[in-house]
């Protein structure tokens, strides 16, 4: 998901297109009181002015526009709203954005925004509307954003297995999350697989699909004697996710949640910037499993086969040297 995540500096290696510098000047719109019943075309506006318990909107102003939905701030007389909108996409993308930002905040371990409501547009598309979170000027303090989100996977535990009970996306591209009892099945199937069939329906490269196929059909030696529980993970934790507020607490941002394994939240740490102190608070609350380097990689590879499909060519010898590394290493 992409939204806040537009605000903030971005690594060139993880996203080949520009973003907005830090603190760009917005455009803003100034706006003279205006009876309620004025917005009722303007669902956005109307529960600002009703639900959200704002007498009048005084400005709304331009976050970012990033390559799937539009930002702004509302200001109002009690407090500052974040709405995205899009105007091709229905309310399912921001239903799954809004239920996992829900969750996390539910945990009362690391901060996010709070989402408050989702809905559709009425000439298309769709609209999420959260709390405004002021962001510090750095990314905050890795250890607090390690030992926090250790909290989080710690509190949030799923009964019904690995999944999630919606459907939702990594970036744009749709994550299923249809629930299941077994990992490693959950992993082959609904990350790993989902991806390599979309690289042949993309590319037609039957090359990585035959060799990823390999390495799903074997990796369950990577998981002998590892009792994994369903944690909630953000899902889609880079740089661009992370922040921190102006008491320089952490916020992560714009998720992909669903209940996994927790070892795979590290799976964009290429680019995430994560350092020893954020390794060292989070595997004081969750300790490391004597064999997690051994997997590391294998959560790597969703990532890089996400951008091998979004953004094309450029990842994929990424994708085949850590294939390849598996299929030497347990001789497939």
């Amino acid at each position: 998901m992409m939204g806040y995540a537009e605000l903030l500096p971005s690594l060139s290696s993880c996203f080949p297109f520009t973003r907005l510098p830090l603190r760009s000047r917005p455009t803003t719109i100034l706006f003279k009181p205006v009876a309620t019943a004025d917005f009722s075309n303007d669902p956005v506006r109307e529960w600002i002015l009703t639900e959200g318990k704002a007498t009048k909107i005084t400005r709304i102003s331009s976050v970012g526009g990033g390559c799937i939905n539009l930002a702004n701030r509302y200001d109002t007389d009690v407090g500052s709203f974040f709405v995205k909108t899009n105007r091709s996409i229905g309310p399912e993308m921001f239903e799954g954005e809004a239920l996992g930002l829900s969750l996390m905040y539910e945990t009362k371990s690391i901060r996010v925004p709070r989402p408050f409501k989702v809905g559709s547009l009425p000439r298309g598309g769709s609209f999420i509307i959260m709390e405004f979170i002021e962001f510090g000027p750095s990314r905050g303090d890795q250890a607090m954003l390690g030992r926090k989100l250790a909290e989080m996977h710690k509190a949030s535990k799923s009964d019904k297995g690995f999944g999630f009970p919606v459907n939702n996306t990594i970036g744009s591209t749709p994550q299923m999350n249809t629930w299941s009892t077994d990992w490693v099945q959950f992993y082959a199937e609904h990350r790993l697989g989902y991806q390599l069939n979309l690289a042949v329906q993309q590319y037609g490269d039957s090359a990585i699909h035959e060799k990823g196929q390999r390495l799903i059909s074997n990796m369950h030696k990577l998981f002998e004697d590892v009792v994994i529980e369903p944690c909630l993970l953000h899902g889609d934790l880079w740089s661009g996710n992370i922040s921190s507020d102006k008491n320089g607490e952490p916020v992560i941002l714009d998720p992909a949640c669903y209940y996994g394994h927790n070892e795979a939240e590290f799976g964009m740490s290429w680019c995430a910037g994560f350092t020893s102190s954020f390794y060292n608070a989070y595997f004081e609350v969750m300790p490391k499993h004597p064999s997690h380097e051994q997997r590391r990689d294998l959560y790597l590879l969703y990532h890089y086969l996400n951008h091998y499909n979004l953004f094309g060519s450029g990842y994929r010898s990424s994708c085949m040297s850590i294939i390849d590394n598996y299929l030497r290493a347990l001789k497939a």
